[in-house]
């Protein structure tokens, strides 16, 4: 048994922070006791965090784990077994980065879920969607103009990364089925267009309302749900309306759009800083991102900003999600500064990426909150959050970063 005490609790329910905290974690890596407590169990091991903050760990709803900021022409010369190992570091960048938990919205498959829960490599717990649905010509189809499949996502065998390319309501039902079969716990869908992808604009609707009612059907015959890719309104409306889960990115809402998602209680998962990202790599790597995408991302850049405002504004549930891969891989914790940066409180941002975002995840019956019962997935923070955002983002003021109760990292005992 552990004790995590003296520090600034800051539980994840939104509720004001506690000062001279503990959290007794079991040797189940269960929190057994949170708050103030004036004794200790018989024979705990006793950490001392005075000064520091004690909070849930990070949780991210869109990460590409299989996806790097690297030119994606390099990537497609790249073997399948290299990617996988790449994706591995991947994973530990975002655990070493005070995430410990995701939601992969295409790319990774079944066995690597499996790996990371067997504990071969450091890595966030995770829930998968496999691959993408998309419509032929739509965001996630990968052939190109000229006939060569450079795809967004990795294409694997056809076992582990079944095709999502899908038209007409038999076959996304076909398509769907495929996905629970490979291991997926949700179903990604694009009911836009895109920045990246190299045909189409992010202002294309996408699938028909029909068939995203196909797609959300399916899902809950076993029990899941779908997060849609929607930067567009006519999209958006079709996929809230059809009853997904979450929206993706979410750039042109409205209010109207907005009311219907507070009352069906549909997420939005904004990734404020993927728009940053894009025009980062194209600096970086001159030739890297395709003219097209540039020009996209420059003209939606500034709406992606308003229309989270709107849905914050319209009491929409925000989780946090970064679309990690399309930047640097454990440099998530930006996105909590640009969510503060454009109208959330340091508390909302914080229960954003917590709280709502184990929600989102399908996550909160284990994760997301400091409560007796849930796993310790827990940060302690050299700092304050709630008075500086920015400290989140430099690791060094990462002194413990737990998840089910075992320490990734602990600079505290250690020094």
């Amino acid at each position: 048994m552990k004790v995590i005490t003296g520090g600034l609790l800051i539980d994840g329910n939104g509720l004001d922070p506690v000062p001279d905290a503990s959290v007794v974690i079991g040797d189940d890596g269960r929190i057994v006791e949170v708050g103030i407590l004036d004794s200790f169990p018989s024979g705990a091991e006793v950490v001392d965090v005075s000064g520091k903050t004690i909070m849930p760990g990070i949780i991210d709803c869109h990460a590409h784990l299989f996806v790097d900021v690297k030119p994606m022409h390099d990537q497609a010369l790249e073997p399948m077994t290299l990617r996988t190992f790449q994706a591995a570091q991947n994973a530990t960048a975002t655990l070493d980065a005070g995430v410990t938990s995701i939601r992969d919205p295409g790319g990774t498959p079944l066995g690597f879920k499996m790996a990371a829960e067997q504990g071969l490599f450091p890595s966030p717990r995770m829930r998968i969607s496999v691959a993408v649905l998309s419509q032929t010509g739509g965001h996630a189809d990968p052939l190109l103009p000229s006939g060569i499949n450079h795809p967004l996502l990795p294409l694997g065998n056809a076992v582990e990364w079944p095709s999502g390319v899908c038209d007409g309501e038999a076959e996304v039902r076909k398509a769907t089925r495929a996905m629970f079969r490979a291991g997926a716990d949700f179903i990604k869908l694009c009911s836009t267009g895109g920045v990246l992808s190299a045909s189409d604009e992010p202002g294309a609707t996408q699938f028909t309302r029909e068939e995203i009612a196909v797609m959300v059907y399916e899902a809950a015959a076993v029990g899941k749900v779908c997060a849609a890719h929607a930067q567009a309104r006519e999209g958006i409306r079709n996929a809230v309306l059809a009853g997904v889960h979450s929206i993706e990115h979410a750039v042109y809402v409205d209010e109207s759009i907005c009311a219907e998602m507070k009352a069906r209680g549909t997420f939005a998962v904004p990734t404020l800083v993927a728009s940053l990202w894009v025009v980062r790599k194209a600096e970086q790597y001159p030739g890297s991102v395709l003219p097209q995408s540039l020009r996209k991302i420059l003209e939606i850049g500034p709406d992606h900003r308003a229309g989270f405002q709107m849905a914050l504004e319209s009491g929409v549930r925000i989780a946090f999600g970064t679309d990690s891969g399309v930047g640097p891989h454990g440099t998530n914790l930006e996105e909590l500064r640009l969510m503060v940066e454009a109208g959330m409180t340091p508390m909302q941002a914080l229960v954003s990426a917590t709280k709502t975002a184990s929600e989102c995840a399908r996550m909160d019956t284990d994760v997301g909150t400091l409560e007796p019962g849930k796993l310790a997935d827990l940060l302690v923070v050299d700092g304050n959050p709630l008075e500086e955002m920015s400290l989140m983002e430099d690791k060094s003021n990462l002194l413990m970063i737990m998840q089910g109760g075992r320490a990734h990292k602990d600079l505290i005992t250690a020094g």
